[in-house]
C-alpha cells in the first residue's frame, strides 16, 4: 500500500472572470498551480499532457463555464502530414532560419514582443508588460527551456539578419 503522506499534490486555483483576450464579449476563467516542490518538471509534463500551458512557474489552462474554443493543440509529430496551406507557408518563408537559445531574454526579443502585444493585445493582461517583467518570464523557471529565433538572412556576411518571431 502507497503512504498517502508521502504524496503531495499541487493545490490549483481559479481566477475570476477576465474579458477575454480572443473573443469579443466573452470572459475567461483560469485554473492555475505553482510548479513548486520536489519535480516540478515531472509535474509540468504530466500537466501539459492535460492541457496546461507554462509562463514562468506557473502551469494554466483555461476554464471556462461555456466556452471550449480556446483548447491546447498537441501535435503528434510522428503522424503529421503537411497540407497544401502548411506547404505553402513552408514555401514562403524558406528564407527564415531557426537558431536555438538559452533561455536569455534580449531588448530584440522584448521589442518584438512589444510590437506584437501592442498591435494584437493592447488591452489584454499582458499589455503592462516590462522589459524586467519578459525577463523574469524568460528567465525566472525551475523548467529547463530556450527560445528559438527565427531571423531572415542578414544583409551583408557576418551580420545578423532581422528577428522575426522568437
Amino acid at each position: 500500500m502507497t503512504d498517502q503522506s508521502r504524496i503531495r499534490f499541487p493545490q490549483f486555483y481559479i481566477t475570476s472572470p477576465q474579458p477575454c483576450p480572443y473573443l469579443e464579449g466573452r470572459y475567461e476563467k483560469k485554473v492555475f498551480t505553482h510548479l513548486l516542490g520536489d519535480e516540478p518538471v515531472s509535474l509540468n509534463n504530466t500537466l501539459t499532457q492535460a492541457g496546461f500551458r507554462r509562463s514562468q512557474n506557473i502551469a494554466y489552462r483555461p476554464a471556462c463555464e461555456d466556452c471550449q474554443a480556446c483548447v491546447s493543440v498537441r501535435v503528434l509529430v510522428n503522424e503529421f502530414r503537411p497540407g497544401r496551406t502548411f506547404r505553402r507557408i513552408v514555401a514562403r518563408n524558406e528564407d527564415l532560419r531557426g537558431h536555438s537559445r538559452a533561455a536569455v531574454a534580449t531588448g530584440e526579443q522584448y521589442g518584438l514582443l512589444r510590437r506584437y502585444l501592442d498591435a494584437r493585445h493592447a488591452d489584454g493582461g499582458m499589455a503592462d508588460m516590462t522589459e524586467h517583467d519578459y525577463v523574469a518570464m524568460v528567465e525566472d523557471t525551475t523548467i529547463q527551456t530556450g527560445i528559438i529565433e527565427y531571423r531572415q538572412p542578414a544583409a551583408e556576411p557576418g551580420e545578423t539578419g532581422p528577428l522575426i518571431a522568437a
